[in-house]
């Protein structure tokens, strides 16, 4: 579907901190990690060299809510929905679940705002639409997915981009 992607990955030892649990910085890699495959999945990447001048798709806001942690060898599922499309801007939802040892559970939400970007002459990044032939494969989850229980407090950890000039609609 053109509003989600699902990945699965085993946590490493190199993940986790003496307690064997996950790091908190490495759920942001996860979602790093399924964003990239959610773009390969409709033909391109967030580094766009097919349009000229080259496009990118640079962070504007990151964070995510942890309810349990993940620890070693647990096999998650991180699943992204696209939660907001904007002409220059995509949202996404991503979601952490245990899938093993079971029983499946949530464990954190992160959420991503991406923009799309290119490089103005003198090396600034400029906000710009998103290409129609990537932006026409991507919609918006529906509205009972997104309202799906297992929602978290806002507690987490959030990082953005000052940067980007232009009209940035996030």
């Amino acid at each position: 579907m053109p509003w989600e992607y699902r990945a699965t990955r085993r946590v490493e030892f190199s993940e986790t901190d003496l307690a064997g649990i996950v790091h908190f910085s490495n759920f942001f890699r996860y979602m790093e990690t399924v964003e990239h495959a959610f773009w390969r999945s409709l033909g391109s990447s967030i580094i766009m060299t097919q349009f000229d001048p080259p496009l990118g798709m640079p962070r504007v806001h990151a964070s995510c809510d942890y309810r349990r942690p993940a620890r070693f060898e647990d096999l998650l599922e991180i699943r992204l929905l696209v939660v907001e499309k904007r002409t220059r801007s995509l949202s996404y939802q991503i979601r952490f679940t245990r899938i093993e040892p079971g029983p499946r559970e949530e464990l954190a939400r992160g959420k991503l705002t991406v923009v799309c970007v290119h490089r103005t002459p003198s090396g600034a990044l400029e906000s710009v639409p998103l290409p129609s032939v990537l932006a026409d494969q991507i919609e918006v989850a529906p509205a009972e997915v997104l309202g799906e229980p297992g929602g978290t407090k806002s507690c987490g950890t959030t990082a953005s981009h000052p940067q980007i000039s232009g009209a940035v609609e996030v």
